[in-house]
């Protein structure tokens, strides 16, 4: 169950870098403060061959709604239960060159991937249920970006 605390969520669509920097075709920011019940979501893309990223309008979801709760925890319990890279930023070991980062009280969970002209295995690697784990976190946040309310 996610904290009734602060917490934050990004999500990165493209996230291996080599000898340049990582090019993301999409970032998106969830912040839930302490003591409120509203989840700020802010998030911007890029069109193939754009130069930029380019902003979506900022909304906010009240996260006090039974649906958006149950998401939140699902996405809360997922993270929880699966494996990062290691050492850091070795390898995508998800295989979808996306990051999440999740930082609560009760949880600090980030994947990251290569950079630069170092590659190397991970000496963790995620189950195939974990893999499908890792999609459905990714899958929640594009659900949460969406929701109305």
């Amino acid at each position: 169950m996610v904290a009734p605390g602060e917490y934050s969520l990004r999500l990165q669509k493209g996230m291996t870098g080599g000898f340049a920097p990582p090019n993301p075709s999409a970032i998106v920011t969830m912040t839930k403060p302490s003591n409120v019940s509203c989840l700020n979501i802010a998030a911007a893309t890029r069109e193939p061959d754009a130069p930029s990223l380019q902003d979506l309008a900022p909304k906010s979801i009240d996260t006090s709604k039974e649906h958006t709760a149950e998401l939140l925890n699902e996405l809360h319990d997922i993270l929880h239960s699966i494996p990062t890279e290691s050492p850091p930023g070795s390898e995508d070991i998800y295989g979808l060159d996306t990051s999440i980062a999740w930082g609560s009280e009760d949880l600090q969970w980030m994947n990251l991937g290569p950079q630069g002209c170092a590659r190397e295995q991970s000496s963790v690697q995620p189950t195939p249920e974990d893999k499908i784990k890792f999609k459905r976190a990714v899958d929640i946040v594009h659900e949460l970006m969406g929701k109305d309310e």
